[in-house]
């Protein structure tokens, strides 16, 4: 049986995957990256990292095959015992062998494993369909704006002789082409005069307007608030609430009994010891199951599976929502 084909199922949904006997592939998240020597975008990703010392069965990697196999879970265990033969045996005459969309395992001069995760399959669920790609560098082209400068000679007093009195007359460089300025920046001075002080004069009037509308209506609420008279004539119903169980993935099996009555005994021990036990629905064999507990993470559940070996080795860990 090739068993890596079930492993790289679990761990597009599991952060944990352990091989009994062997070790354990870890997943951790990696944030997108850019790479700005190469211009290149790579999407998030799981990556894979692997560790030996990790070799306790904790459920997972047999019951998935039990279940895709239709077979019981003892068979499936047996079956990841027979792969892990194989495996050490090609170790230790090629010292290395690769798992397909896994990575590649090798000993090294001590004789440790030593993992090269592979880079053909993410296994982050949410990057689906995204892959990277390299964007060449983008080149900007930087315009100067130059602007004219106009500049006018200031006018020059002159006084011109009339029969009667004289009259002093503001000349420029060209009085017949730049005559007309004059006249327009007189307009302008005066327009701007006038519109300041028009302006002003409107803002005063609209603040008084505002702020007498606004104490009207203060006056207007103080006298409904005086005069208001607060009743209740029907009571508001209770609310009921409802609160919604939280559902466990990670479970510590302590037997699946033909008997009822075996399990219910069992079951009662437990409770009496301190576990927060539980028993759940008959299985398809249709044996019944006793739970020490429920957990919410792997780590609470291992922890929980190491005290409870140390008096029941037979305990195993069971991986599903409950």
């Amino acid at each position: 049986m090739k068993i890596e084909q079930y492993i790289s199922q679990l761990l597009y949904r599991h952060q944990c995957v352990t091989v009994p006997g062997f070790g354990a592939f870890l997943t951790e998240i990696q944030s997108a990256q850019l790479h700005e020597s190469t211009h290149s975008f790579y999407p998030p990703k799981k990556v894979i990292s692997f560790n030996a010392q990790v070799k306790n069965n904790d459920g997972l990697l047999a019951n998935h095959i039990a279940q895709i196999e239709k077979t019981n879970y003892e068979s499936a265990v047996a079956s990841i015992e027979s792969e892990v033969v194989i495996w050490n045996s090609i170790l230790e005459v090629n010292q290395k062998f690769a798992l397909k969309n896994i990575g590649e395992l090798s000993l090294n001069s001590e004789k440790n494993l030593v993992f090269t995760p592979s880079e053909n399959v993410n296994y982050l669920k949410e990057s689906f369909g995204l892959n990277s790609f390299v964007s060449p560098a983008v080149k900007r082209e930087q315009y100067q704006q130059q602007a004219e400068v106009f500049y006018q000679e200031p006018p020059v007093a002159k006084e011109v002789q009339t029969d009667k009195t004289p009259v002093i007359e503001l000349a420029t460089e060209s009085k017949k082409g730049r005559g007309y300025l004059k006249y327009a920046a007189i307009l302008v001075l005066a327009l701007s005069a006038t519109g300041s002080i028009g302006f002003k004069l409107y803002q005063d009037h609209v603040a008084e307007q505002t702020l007498l509308v606004e104490t009207q209506v203060q006056k207007k609420v103080q006298n409904k608030i005086q005069e208001a008279t607060f009743m209740i004539d029907n009571a508001i119903p209770a609310v009921t609430l409802t609160v919604r169980e939280e559902k466990f993935a990670y479970h510590i099996m302590a037997g699946a009994f033909r008997n009822e009555a075996n399990a219910e005994n069992i079951y009662n021990n437990l409770i009496q010891s301190g576990f927060k036990a539980r028993r759940i629905a008959p299985n398809k064999h249709g044996l019944f199951p006793v739970l020490y507990g429920s957990y919410a993470t792997l780590e609470e559940a291992r922890a929980a599976l190491d005290t409870i070996h140390q008096s029941n080795p037979d305990a195993w860990l069971l991986v599903k929502n409950l």
